[in-house]
Formats: structure tokens, sequence, C-alpha cells
């Protein structure tokens, strides 16, 4: 009998390959929510790629993880790259334009605004006019296919960049925003502290003034006027102030008319 042969291992059609979280959707089990893992200054850059087409995304990995990159997470649609980087919050993002259910540029347009990864877009040469709406909707730079190295490593470096250097930025405005906060509520603190000592200086002159007539026009001591206007504040919920003026109107020397001026 001749020998029976090795059973061959099946072969495999790449363009089957599923990302995990189809084969995660096809096996019915839910992604749990899981915190983003802390990024390490010293550890490799973090990827999420977004290429709907298995063979380019398998090549874009594989290119990626060749010179050092760690990709955390591979969507086939814009949907899932939104979740993936919201997910674990990646350097960078790698998304192609145009992808099933939301495109990259919608996506991009997410993640932009969430401000939380740099987006690079994938693109064909004959897509100028959607890298126009993808840089407009805040993606950093852009590729095109096929993918080489030379282009797409530097590529991902100025957008990590340019996204590093605009964070800053963004930092350095809202700290002086703080800090002009803070002097503002400072500025005002001092202004109502001064308001108010010139109210206590004036209400001192008036209730001087008041208790100097009192004593001229009433008889009073000066210890008795200070504590007559005091004890009638207080029992007349009067300010002292209001109390003064009107002891100041009444006893006081009357302004001069029109006729006596003459």
């Amino acid at each position: 009998m001749a020998a029976r042969k090795k059973s061959e291992e099946p072969s495999i059609n790449v363009d089957e390959v599923l990302t995990d979280a189809e084969l995660k959707a096809a096996a019915g089990v839910e992604d749990e929510a899981e915190p983003a893992p802390a990024k390490s200054e010293d550890g490799p850059r973090t990827v999420v790629v977004a290429e709907d087409e298995a063979v380019n995304r398998m090549d874009l990995v594989a290119m990626l993880e060749d010179n050092g990159y760690e990709v955390v997470g591979q969507a086939a649609n814009g949907e899932e790259a939104v979740e993936l980087t919201r997910k674990y919050r990646p350097d960078v993002v790698c998304m192609d334009v145009k992808m099933p259910r939301m495109d990259g540029i919608a996506a991009a347009g997410i993640i932009c605004d969430e401000n939380i990864a740099p987006v690079v877009m994938l693109t064909a040469f004959s897509q100028t006019d959607l890298v126009k709406k993808a840089t407009g909707a805040g993606a950093m730079a852009y590729v095109t296919k096929p993918y080489e190295e030379s282009k797409l490593l530097p590529t991902l470096e100025v957008a990590m960049g340019r996204f590093a250097e605009i964070n800053d930025l963004l930092d350095t405005v809202e700290r002086g925003e703080r800090k002009l906060k803070e002097a503002n509520e400072q500025l005002k603190e001092t202004e109502e502290k001064l308001k108010k000592a010139e109210d206590t200086l004036e209400e001192r002159k008036l209730v001087d003034r008041a208790k100097g007539l009192l004593m001229d026009k009433a008889d009073f001591s000066e210890q008795g006027a200070f504590r007559w206007i005091q004890k009638t504040s207080m029992d007349q919920r009067i300010p002292k102030k209001r109390l003064a003026m009107a002891i100041i109107a009444k006893y006081g020397d009357p302004k001069p008319s029109d006729s006596d001026e003459r």
C-alpha cells in the first residue's frame, strides 16, 4: 500500500480574514468595557488601523509591526475605528477614506473633534477631493496607496508631532485663560474690598458729622451722641449711614438759596 500522505493545512483566503470585532460578533461575544491601557513614554507607538480591504489591512499591519509600531486595534469600517480609538487611545490612527457603514472622513471628524488621536488618511491618487474634505474634518496628514515605508512612516511621525504641538498650544492657552480668570477674580475681590473700605470711610465721616450736630443742637455728649446713633440704628434697623444723613439733613446748615448767593 502506498503511504498515506499527511493532510495538508487548509488554505486561507485573506479576503475572508475578519477583524477582532467581526470575530466576536460572529461568536455572539460582546466587547467588555475595558479601561484604555496606560501609555508608556518608552514603549512602542500604538496604532489603530482602519481599512476595509483585508489584504491591504494585513499588509499595513505587517509593515507597521516590522517597524516597531504596536497595532492595538484593526477596524473594517468607520464605526469600529471610532470605537477602537476611544477604547485604546492610540498614538495615531491610520484611516482609509472609503469604508462601509461610516466612511473614514466622518470617523476622522469624530476622533478629531474629541481630540483623541491624530488621524492619517489612506487614499488613492484619484481621491484628492476627498483628501480636502478629510483635512477639513481634522485629519493631520494623508498617504496615497500603495503603502510604502518611505512615505508612511515619516507621515505618521509628522502627524504625531503636529498633534503634540497643537495639544501643547491648547494647554498653554488653557493655562493662560485660567491665570487670567484667577487674576480677574483677585481684581474683583480687591475692588470689592476697596469699595467696602471707601463706604466705611464715608460712613465714619457722616457719623462723625451727625454726632457733632447732635452735640451742638441736642446737647448730647460725644459718647452719648455716638451711643444714640448706634442704638437707634440697631433698634430701627436703619443703616448708620442713612441715619447720619437724616440727622445732617435735619440739623445741618441749610443750603444757600440762589437769592442768598446773590
